[in-house]
């Protein structure tokens, strides 16, 4: 799902921002409130201020020509202490005497600052980028007018030109700390480092021929109501900032990766090769799945999981009459014609909407309550589709733009159900992320920071339960879509193999890579860039599997313990009422929950 990912390796928290915020001009003011609520709205109302791009990605556009430098030493310690003071504040909340709702409040905001102060002990900002993620990947979207920094008006130019010139000072803060990193023996494997060279120097960033400079696309597409005065200064002041800031600003950051940090780059693959790799990698696995399971034991669940699913596949295998081994058979449904029924967009479109109709009935059995955010199927825009994947992009919380699931079907005939179409649908769309994010969007009662708040265990791990409930809404009857099915859980089972084998040391990428071909139909190319995806952002796989098997436990649980009790709708609306959780938060609100249906 296209959401704000919170904390890649970056600077932390959602997705990162920018240039200097010294402790001098800190952007925090000192409020002291005194009861959960106002505790929790002012803690969101400060984080904006800290990370405004997140502002921006929600609509909020009151800090849109904010570039804070997020990696620099006094803007962290400046962050961690206005953390503390915020724990400090729920110290003098009398937990006992809350309502089971604000119970749950009080523990996500716990459970969060003392995440985000506990990153820090091991210098994120080492490595303030990645080739998978950060703010030099980031940025050409907000500026090519295609995200979501707003084009509308001339306060809106305004703003982002001084987001772009501020940030140098982003860059010239990255080779800061990427050097201190090498101090600190704190690097980068060279096998990413390589992948982030070209993509600093990527024509489309870097071009002098500004009609072909994504960063000049709003120039090119300038409001109807703009005067010419307006146009021609506009285009003045963005080819002054795209020429002296950000194209040597890229350019120079690639020179560096290239002639310094390369050569100190790292030949090993896993965090267990850095100093306190141990530890750092622990902290990670710890604060992606949100729970206190070891690498070993997440290693083992995954190990499990990949036998009975390769048995399942199996099945699907002799239902076919194929007489190859499994792996065969896997590389098989790859180019078997009859994986790969359609032959037009539309076909593909109508089949997606055919699964929404088979499913709508069943719906109102397992839900009692369903979004007010529309929903759409689209086939993904041309300019994107050739390398773009599945995706939902969540509706805004006034209903104003619904939650699209987009398709890329660049050449319809070649889309292979067992890539898991109907699986597919049940993870991106509905039930999965469109339930999920729409409810937590629109449930104005829970604090903003909940509101608008992402754990990937729980938001990817519910969608991935979604998935689960295929046959109880009739699908996965042919085998095609039953061996997609197989594929996707198979994906996040071996990921949890794969990136703790990587970060223990127990698997070399190129075994990674070998291990991942012989359980997913994937060609070399996509099982590298999966592969190097965990090297880049240890533990952010590991949620997915984790959060599906965690409710998955839940439901069969209380389906034991109430029996003619349990109701599932009444079980999937309690999972859902108050947003994304931490699992172990969720444990104790589903515990709460069970009690009083007795």
């Amino acid at each position: 799902m296209k959401h704000i990912i919170s904390k890649s390796i970056i600077g932390f928290s959602l997705v990162l921002s920018l240039a200097s915020c010294k402790k001098s001009d800190s952007p925090l003011t000192k409020v002291t409130p005194s009861n959960l609520d106002s505790i929790a709205s002012n803690y969101y109302e400060q984080y904006l201020k800290l990370y405004p791009l997140d502002a921006t990605a929600q609509g909020d556009l009151r800090y849109n020509d904010q570039l804070p430098i997020t990696i620099d030493k006094d803007f962290i310690s400046g962050e961690v202490a206005f953390y503390r003071s915020v724990e400090k504040q729920l110290e003098n909340v009398d937990y006992k005497n809350l309502s089971d709702e604000d119970k749950v409040v009080y523990d996500v905001l716990n459970f969060t600052l003392k995440d985000k102060i506990q990153a820090y002990d091991y210098h994120p900002e080492y490595i303030p980028f990645t080739q998978f993620g950060g703010l030099p990947l980031n940025f050409p979207l907000y500026g090519s007018g295609e995200g979501s920094q707003p084009f509308k008006t001339e306060k809106d130019y305004s703003d982002w030109l001084k987001r772009m010139e501020k940030f140098p000072d982003w860059m010239n803060a990255a080779t800061d700390n990427f050097r201190e990193g090498i101090s600190n023996k704190m690097v980068l494997p060279k096998k990413l480092v390589a992948k982030m060279i070209p993509q600093m120097r990527a024509e489309e960033i870097i071009t002098a021929d500004l009609d072909k400079n994504i960063f000049y696309g709003p120039i090119r597409n300038f409001p109807k109501d703009f005067s010419k005065e307006q146009k021609d200064r506009f285009s003045k002041l963005y080819k002054d900032a795209i020429t002296q800031k950000i194209i040597p600003a890229y350019t120079k950051m690639g020179d560096f990766l290239e002639k310094e940090y390369l050569p100190k780059a790292r030949d090993t693959d896993g965090y267990n090769s850095l100093p306190n790799g141990k530890e750092i990698y622990q902290y990670y696995a710890k604060s992606w799945t949100t729970t206190d399971k070891t690498p070993e034991e997440i290693n083992k669940i995954g190990l499990q999981q990949v036998a009975m699913l390769r048995a399942e596949m199996e099945k699907v295998k002799q239902q076919v009459g194929f007489s190859g081994t499994l792996e065969e058979f896997i590389s098989y449904v790859k180019t078997d014609p009859k994986a790969m029924p359609y032959k037009t967009s539309k076909e593909a479109l109508d089949a997606f909407n055919g699964i929404l109709t088979k499913i709508t009935p069943k719906l109102k059995t397992m839900f009692s309550v369903t979004p007010k955010t529309k929903f759409e199927i689209r086939q993904t825009e041309k300019f994107r589709e050739a390398s773009a994947s599945a995706e939902y992009i969540q509706g805004t919380p006034d209903g104003k733009r619904p939650g699209i699931f987009y398709v890329p079907l660049p050449d319809p005939s070649k889309f292979n159900v067992t890539s898991g179409m109907e699986s597919l649908f049940l993870h991106e769309a509905i039930p999965g992320h469109h339930y999920q994010v729409s409810l937590q969007q629109e449930n104005t009662r829970l604090p903003k920071f909940m509101r608008f708040g992402w754990f990937g265990a729980y938001g990817e791990g519910w969608a991935h339960y979604c998935e689960t409930l295929g046959p109880e809404f009739g699908l996965y009857t042919d085998p095609y879509q039953k061996m997609g099915y197989l594929s996707d859980q198979m994906l996040r089972a071996v990921r949890l193999v794969v990136d703790t084998g990587l970060h223990t040391g127990r698997m070399t990428r190129e075994e990674a890579i070998k291990y991942f071909l012989s359980n997913i139909s994937y060609d070399e190319g996509g099982a590298t860039a999966e592969v190097e995806r965990y090297m880049a952002m240890p533990g952010q796989a590991l949620g997915y599997k984790i959060g599906s098997l965690r409710i998955r436990e839940l439901r069969e649980k209380y389906q034991k313990e109430l029996g003619s009790e349990f109701s599932l709708a009444k079980f999937h609306d309690e999972i859902l009422n108050q947003g994304c959780l931490p699992l172990d938060v969720l444990n104790r609100k589903m515990e709460l929950w069970a009690q009083k249906q007795k």
